[in-house]
């Protein structure tokens, strides 16, 4: 219910983050939904080489986090959910993820599943890296620097060096190395 000024009541459902144990994603996202309780863990598709084998596994897009579709009164059975760890908070509240942003995420999902989010601190010096768009897509390259919300790599073509800097967003781990 809302009343005539607008203001949020404790059944009014958002969606919020919650922070999980290592690699625990796709087991709370299963729990909460057996408590009925709506939640989102966005999967990537990849495929993992062995010495041995090769397998293709399913794993979360965001590492350690897990969209819920909750109101205030089942923030706290959400909190009791083996694995969660806690809500992931802005400005001490629950931070509240706009539902056109998990649409998005959906489609992004659903229209490119070749995608993988890529943290500045996961990128290293000498890193093998691939553009995922732009004018340079599908061409690999070696991070120089990592500037902010940017890297600086060189591609080697036709026996020089290119240096280019690109967005963060753009770029992904090389798998071929």
């Amino acid at each position: 219910m809302e009343t005539k000024f607008g203001s949020r009541t404790a059944w009014n459902r958002r969606w919020l983050v919650v922070y999980t144990r290592p690699r625990w994603e796709k087991k709370v996202d299963k729990l909460l939904k057996m408590q009925d309780i709506k939640s989102y863990c966005p999967l990537r598709r990849v495929t993992n080489q062995w010495s041995d084998r090769k397998k293709v596994v399913d794993l979360p897009l965001f590492s350690g986090y897990v969209f819920v579709w909750v109101s205030e009164r089942e923030e706290y059975k959400v909190r009791q959910t083996l694995g969660v760890l806690n809500f992931i908070y802005y400005m001490a509240k629950p931070a509240v993820i706009r539902d056109n942003v998990i649409e998005k995420i959906q489609n992004l999902m659903t229209a490119d599943a070749d995608y993988e989010i890529v943290s500045s601190q996961e990128l290293n010096l000498g890193d093998r890296i691939r553009i995922k768009c732009g004018i340079f897509y599908n061409q690999e390259g070696t991070v120089i620097k990592v500037r902010g919300k940017n890297v600086l790599l060189v591609f080697d073509h036709l026996n020089c060096a290119l240096l280019s800097n690109v967005p963060i967003t753009n770029v992904m781990l090389s798998t071929a190395i």
